[in-house]
């Protein structure tokens, strides 16, 4: 009980020592510079990657229908060659779940990289900033233009801004509405303005909320409403990389001139000139830390780096790094926690393969009829069913039914079914007791249906005969 857990000294802040007001701290607007740099060219040819994908794959077509499609009225989904059916949305939930652990073995390996560069709500962001630079001007201007009392040409700068972002807005949500509905007649139904009510109310809700996210909102999104920012953090270990500021290399801050000794007046290489705060789309400072705002998109590292650059200073004093080099030591990549991500997620997705790939094409539900039991002209106990069969292939298929190992019963009814690429066919049958007696009770009965073309290809259903009990 003699030992003490060591203390650790922190300085308190100089009350009498003026605060840096960030853009974040301040409140309001952010008003971003534009910048160029190898992490904003990977940023945007893959937020243009991504943008071709969802814009682009809502109008591809194949075999005749829309390629990518969820079909609410037909509860079906279609992705290319496949169809799923809602007996396969366990499929779905298993997806989403590789995605999450997914998304986790990245935020272990690099944190907040997702936010950066793939996440929608960074991604349209981005667009709408690049609208705004574009009728507004940079970002003196911008900040020049909110200040100036209204004017024609503020009028106008201002209605071309809201204008291009509402198209934009309204585009996204044509297309999302377009992975539920078919898109090229829900495209002709806007331009007729004959759009049902429902389909309407979607359209101007994701419209508002596109409008409202990437346009209003912003990075509030990131910090105040989205919960990974809020956990995301309990991820990281020590060799984990974030946008982090080497303040050892950095310290002391302060301006000098190009060519001069500043390691010999006592300055570090960070020239304090606001630049990488001036670029941050959350408007904070990253030499203050790790901090939660933060979305990992390197906007700062491209500004720093740039600023290195004219200097004749080495890159890099703004980077990602992990928390263990940046005090001296060699990050691990083969880490216990990143390992087991790693291999939970590959056993997941090595699982879902094998499910997908072993997903019955061919469903056969079985629903007995409400009576009991009846009897036939001959005297013979009957019970009476309604079979429903589906094909879930994209191609005319042809089945084979019948009855299981069940001794003195006899299938009455359609004993082979052709069934339509993806139809839904319910077909009445009985089955009757051919046995002159037999136990009263229940007897377990057992339905099968076989594709004629593929005979490994076969469902199962189960149902019960009811035999009236002798008195």
């Amino acid at each position: 009980m003699s030992e003490r857990i060591p203390a650790q000294i922190v300085e308190s802040i100089d009350p009498r020592q003026p605060v840096r007001l960030t853009p974040s701290l301040a409140g309001g607007p952010i008003h971003t510079r534009s910048f160029s740099g190898r992490f904003r060219n990977l940023r945007r040819y893959g937020a243009g990657l991504l943008l071709l994908l969802f814009f682009g794959t809502a109008w591809l077509d194949w075999d005749g229908r829309q390629a990518v499609l969820w079909n609410l009225a037909e509860h079906r989904y279609y992705i290319f060659g496949a169809t799923f059916w809602p007996q396969d949305f366990i499929l779905l939930s298993a997806l989403l779940i590789i995605c999450a652990f997914g998304l986790f073995a990245i935020t272990v390996f690099a944190g907040r990289v997702w936010c950066g560069y793939s996440c929608p709500q960074s991604v349209w962001t981005w667009i709408f900033m690049w609208v705004e630079r574009h009728t507004e001007g940079e970002r003196h201007q911008r900040i020049r233009l909110d200040a100036a009392p209204w004017s024609p040409t503020k009028l106008l700068r201002r209605s071309a801004k809201h204008f291009l972002w509402l198209a934009v807005s309204l585009a996204t949500a044509l297309t999302f509405v377009g992975y539920f509905t078919p898109i090229r007649p829900l495209a002709l139904e806007l331009l007729r303005l004959q759009l049902e009510g429902a389909t309407l109310f979607w359209i101007l809700f994701f419209t508002t909320a596109t409008y409202l996210n990437a346009g209003w909102l912003r990075e509030k999104v990131c910090v105040h409403m989205c919960p990974y920012a809020r956990f995301q953090s309990v991820m990281f270990d020590r060799d984990t990389l974030t946008v982090a500021y080497d303040a050892a290399r950095g310290e002391r801050r302060g301006p000098r001139k190009k060519d001069s000794n500043h390691r010999a007046e006592g300055l570090g290489d960070c020239i304090d000139c606001q630049l990488c705060v001036q670029v941050c789309p959350t408007g904070i400072d990253i030499r203050d830390g790790l901090q939660v705002d933060c979305i990992g998109c390197a906007a700062c590292i491209d500004a720093c780096d740039s600023i290195m650059d004219k200097m004749g200073y080495a890159r890099g004093l703004v980077r990602y790094a992990s928390e263990r080099v940046l005090h001296g030591g060699t990050s691990h990549l083969l880490r216990p926690r990143l390992l087991g991500y790693a291999g939970a997620l590959l056993l997941m997705l090595g699982t879902f393969v094998w499910a997908l790939d072993e997903r019955p094409l061919v469903s056969l539900e079985v629903a007995k009829d409400r009576s009991l039991f009846r009897e036939n002209a001959a005297g013979q106990i009957e019970n009476v069913y309604r079979l429903k069969l589906i094909n879930k292939t994209q191609q005319p298929q042809r089945y084979a039914l019948s009855l299981l190992d069940e001794a003195h019963l006899r299938l009455d009814g359609p004993r082979q079914l052709s069934l339509a690429a993806g139809e839904i066919l319910e077909v009445p049958v009985s089955v009757t007791l051919t046995a002159a007696q037999a136990p009263g009770g229940t007897t377990p009965l057992h339905f099968q249906v076989r594709n004629l073309a593929m005979a490994d290809e076969r469902a199962q259903a189960d149902s019960i005969f009811i035999v009236p009990r002798l008195r």
